[in-house]
């Protein structure tokens, strides 16, 4: 009984995760989190009309702008990735 429920917690578990890729593993390294993180919350901005309004307003700029600014962000939120040491 306890393995056929180990089962379904897993499946469910990978099916999160397939899901929403953001959410991470055990594996997952502070950059790739935080990294998803500020994707999330850019696409979030860029999604939300009202909240590219205030950014627009705040910074003096067109909305346009804002949108093209924030779009060129999600490349690469948090700078290069950091070196992996592998050997």
């Amino acid at each position: 009984m306890s393995s056929e429920l180990r089962y379904t917690a897993n499946t469910q578990l990978e099916h999160l995760h397939a899901r929403y890729t953001g959410t991470g593993h055990a594996d997952i390294s502070k950059y790739d989190w935080i990294t998803h993180q500020h994707r999330d919350t850019l696409a979030s901005i860029v999604g939300h009309p009202p909240l590219n309004s205030y950014l627009a307003i705040a910074d003096g700029e067109a909305i346009g702008r804002i949108k093209f600014e924030m779009t060129e962000r999600m490349l690469q939120p948090c700078g290069p990735p950091p070196r992996r040491d592998d050997d």
